[in-house]
């Protein structure tokens, strides 16, 4: 038998939209525990490509209460926003619980019981803090390649190194492929394949261009015209590259092809009928959502829970936190969750009231 626990509220994720749920609920005297699933807090980020960077500068990065460190302009590694996690939680004493992974809540109607590891935890309240990232997307024709040809998701690639020798198709012309096809067109022939997502420039007038549309566009909201376009184009897969055009990547030697439509003698095929001959497949092909520890019945046909700014209406106590649009088109980005999070823990204060 493993042990109980009663905490008025589990936030389960220890990532940054956990931390700032947790730092709101601190400052309102309130009750909570964080449970995340890694060894240390900023796992998430330090497990990415070795290369990383963010493309929104340092002023755009921090949660709530705390800047984040060096110049405003900087543009942050992934681990060095790794290393900002662990901080904020160290500087504002949150209560995180690491390597303890969430198996199961379920609620009788009045608690919420989340069984995780050998421990029953019973609460009012549950935060999904799981973010908009989990579940790898990989095409079912990704099987069909043969043993000779290394494949796998962008979250597992970190360096160039650890591919095969030989040439690469990056399936996916979002940020990450496009990234990862410049990388190792440094050492080898590259193909990137998918459809143009458009790009941003780094800088207007100047300027950099965050500083026009993180209090502008970035700020709209899902109910606006403009937040309803985003999640459209959003839908159908890949965000407009920031600072640099697919231009710049083909300039790089990197061969742009046609979506990759299948599988032919082991080799993938893109569109015209072309079958590349390479030793490495990346799939840059974005996340599914993977809620299938909460066995409540809450969540659309595409897996994403209904919701309202984080609040489940139909699960009273129930909120998710960290998702993309989750009210603002900048709620999934480090420094847009905290408005998410304040308000999510001032329902959770009115609730308790």
């Amino acid at each position: 038998m493993g042990s109980q626990e009663r905490v008025s509220t589990v936030i389960i994720g220890g990532g940054q939209a956990g931390l700032a749920v947790g730092y709101h609920l601190k400052k309102r005297g309130k009750d909570f525990q964080i449970l995340d699933s890694r060894s240390r807090i900023g796992d998430s980020w330090r497990s990415r490509w070795d290369s990383l960077q963010l493309f929104t500068p340092a002023r755009y990065n921090a949660l709530p209460g705390m800047r984040f460190p060096g110049s405003p302009a900087h543009f942050p590694s992934k681990d060095e926003v790794a290393s900002y996690l662990e901080a904020y939680a160290d500087r504002f004493a949150l209560p995180v619980r690491s390597d303890v992974k969430v198996e199961r809540v379920t609620s009788d109607g009045k608690h919420y019981t989340v069984t995780a590891n050998s421990t029953v935890y019973e609460a009012d309240n549950v935060v999904v803090a799981t973010g908009a990232f989990q579940k790898p997307r990989i095409p079912e024709f990704a099987s069909q390649l043969a043993p000779s040809v290394m494949h796998l998701h962008s979250s597992a690639y970190r360096n160039p190194g650890q591919l095969k020798e030989g040439d690469v198709l990056v399936v996916g012309a979002g940020n990450s492929g496009a990234q990862i096809a410049l990388e190792l067109a440094k050492t080898r022939k590259v193909y990137l394949s998918g459809r143009e997502t458009g790009a941003l420039p780094r800088k207007i007038m100047g300027v950099d261009i965050y500083r026009f549309i993180w209090p502008t566009v970035l700020s709209k909201t899902v109910e606006t015209k403009m937040g309803q376009k985003f999640q459209a184009k959003a839908a159908k897969g890949g965000d407009p590259l920031v600072g640099f055009k697919l231009a710049s990547v083909e300039a790089a030697g990197v061969e742009r092809v046609g979506k990759t439509v299948g599988v032919r003698d082991g080799m993938p095929v893109v569109e015209g009928d072309r079958v590349l001959k390479v030793a490495n497949v990346i799939w840059a092909t974005g996340f599914a959502p993977d809620f299938s520890f909460i066995a409540r019945p809450i969540f659309h046909d595409d897996g994403y829970p209904k919701h309202h700014r984080g609040v489940v209406k139909d699960e009273p106590g129930l909120y998710f936190i960290g998702l993309r649009f989750l009210w603002r088109i900048r709620s999934h980005l480090t420094g847009g969750v905290g408005e998410d999070a304040a308000y999510v823990s001032d329902q959770i204060a009115k609730a308790s009231r």
